[in-house]
């Protein structure tokens, strides 16, 4: 049975308690030891006497509009000093509460910290803008509002958050330059190739956030029809639905952010169903002033989520020494810190990069051999599974999707591996596909997939992403290009690597006319294959 409305609302709201709870009973939890491999260890800070000081407030946003806000600031904060600012948006359809346990923590070490719920949802007015200009401005009232309230300094202000957070921060520092410094976790630089990569919509990722906004807050009638359009993959609106979302990817506004010069922190997970890694990464190479890179195991916000129920958490710990390094000068040693830093899904291993391009240093190539007619419209039972339950049980377990490759039916997926390998494998970084397509409709949609097989022929998810085409004449051949999500998965020696390629997949809405058939071939000229980035 469906949940109702005011079910979900009170399930939302007892977690929100929950967290309130922690915040009261445990105080400012202890900073998480770093991993043994950590490039550096984490620089003591300081904790403030007595306990930071919390009150909850309105704050009058943009347009006469009420948001919801609470105010630490550290104890025995008075008029004769200025303390570094941080302000944290919350994430989309989560309550003001959502950042109590960190917001504690920062204030005891000497911060003024103010979390506000985004307008449109729970109880700040106005409707849900998606990160549109509405909430761009918010960002610098909510700005405008500490520095006259609280004892803020103004030269040290400081954005952060998760998801919709994340999203908002990056898009107020490029229009804010007060803003200097921002951590981003579980974000996205670029909206289009979050939830449309490939052309595909995101099926399992828009209707979660159109529920979710449904449930909490008050979707305005643009969003709404935005999402009927995407939802019903309506062609016709495509361009309409492109524009939309570019005036709210981070990404249309480097100059900007290059140009204000924010210290910028970019986290996130492997398997982010919301805001794949791949994106992230393409954006953090064109930032131009202090960064730096994490990706981790795990799905949307689930890298940092323990960290805000006060839980030890490493994603939060970086966090800090971030803000602290940036607004406060602390030396820590985070500035010297190779700036990408990724984590193992195999091993659980972080390992350090001085840009995101170096992580790969070889490609091992898979021939995509012969020819394989597939038709569209059937599950082969290769899958990206589901939106967090997969990639949660990846980061918790080490369980991604599997499928039997021996298994799959050729009809309806075509299947390519490699010799098993003598030694094992880190596949670190995007691994990309190439190949040609020949299609009796004009549009249709694929969806490749990379798995690590043992010897059984069990195959373990890798990699995956979908991508979809239009206006191709039936019958003449055309090349795809495919980036993959990006990863850091260990293939274990005598295992081999399967490229499988079907039509059907949970996540996406395919887009295959019934009974076409997709035509996969490997021309003499111009060879298919799939590139494995690996780290010898």
């Amino acid at each position: 049975m469906t949940p109702s409305r005011t079910t979900l609302r009170a399930a939302i709201g007892t977690l929100s308690a929950a967290v309130l709870a922690t915040t009261a009973l445990t105080g400012a939890p202890a900073h998480a030891a770093p991993a043994p491999d950590r490039t550096a260890a984490t620089a003591a800070r300081p904790t403030a006497t007595g306990s930071p000081t919390l009150r909850f407030v309105d704050i009058t946003g943009a347009g006469g509009t009420t948001l919801k806000a609470n105010v630490f600031t550290p104890a025995g904060a008075d008029a004769t000093r200025r303390y570094p600012l941080i302000v944290l948006p919350t994430s989309w359809a989560m309550p003001q509460v959502e950042y109590l346990v960190q917001a504690r923590k920062l204030a005891a070490t000497g911060y003024v910290v103010v979390g506000y719920n985004s307008r449109g949802f729970w109880q700040s007015g106005g409707q849900i803008e998606t990160a549109g200009p509405k909430d761009v401005a918010d960002a610098s009232k909510v700005i405008d509002w500490a520095l006259a309230h609280t004892p803020a300094d103004p030269r040290e202000v400081g954005m952060g958050g998760v998801s919709y957070g994340a999203g908002i921060s990056l898009l107020a520092a490029a229009s804010d330059k007060r803003i200097k410094a921002v951590a981003a976790l579980s974000g996205w630089g670029d909206l289009i190739d979050s939830i449309y990569s490939g052309h595909t919509p995101h099926r399992q990722a828009a209707a979660m956030l159109g529920g979710a906004g449904e449930l909490t807050g008050r979707p305005s009638p643009e969003l709404r029809q935005i999402l009927k359009d995407f939802l019903s993959a309506n062609m016709a609106k495509e361009k309409e639905l492109i524009a939309w979302a570019r005036k709210r990817s981070p990404a249309t506004y480097l100059d900007r952010i290059n140009a204000n010069g924010a210290a910028i922190l970019l986290g996130n997970a492997w398997g982010d169903s919301l805001f794949p890694p791949n994106q992230y990464a393409a954006f953090f190479e064109k930032l131009k002033g202090p960064k730096r890179l994490e990706f981790r195991p795990g799905d949307h916000a689930t890298a940092e989520g323990l960290g805000l129920l006060g839980l030890p958490n490493d994603t939060w710990n970086d966090t800090e020494r971030w803000f602290d390094h940036y607004l406060k000068g602390v030396d820590n040693g985070i500035d010297r810190e190779p700036p990408v830093l990724i984590k193992s899904r195999s091993t659980g291993a972080y390992e350090g990069y001085r840009s995101w391009r170096e992580v790969p240093s070889a490609h091992r190539r898979i021939a995509l051999d012969g020819t394989h007619r597939i038709r569209t419209g059937v599950d082969s039972g290769a899958d990206g599974g589901l939106i967090f339950l997969s990639s949660m049980l990846d980061q918790f377990l080490r369980l991604p999707p599997m499928a039997s490759i021996p298994l799959l039916p050729r009809s309806a997926a075509a299947v390519w591996q490699s010799a098993p390998y003598r030694s094992g494998q880190r596949v670190r970084g995007t691994t990309r596909l190439h190949t040609t397509v020949t299609s009796t409709a004009p549009s249709g949609t694929a969806i490749a997939y990379l798995y690590d097989v043992g010897p059984l022929g069990l195959g373990k998810l890798v990699t995956h992403a979908p991508v979809t085409f239009h206006d191709r004449t039936p019958g003449r051949p055309f090349g795809i290009d495919l980036d993959l999500f990006a990863t850091a998965y260990d293939v274990p020696a005598g295992h081999r690597l399967a490229v499988v390629v079907d039509t059907v997949d949970p996540l996406y809405i395919a887009q295959n006319p019934g009974g076409a058939r997709l035509t996969f071939s490997s021309p003499a000229g111009d060879p298919s294959y799939v590139s494995v980035p690996v780290r010898d």
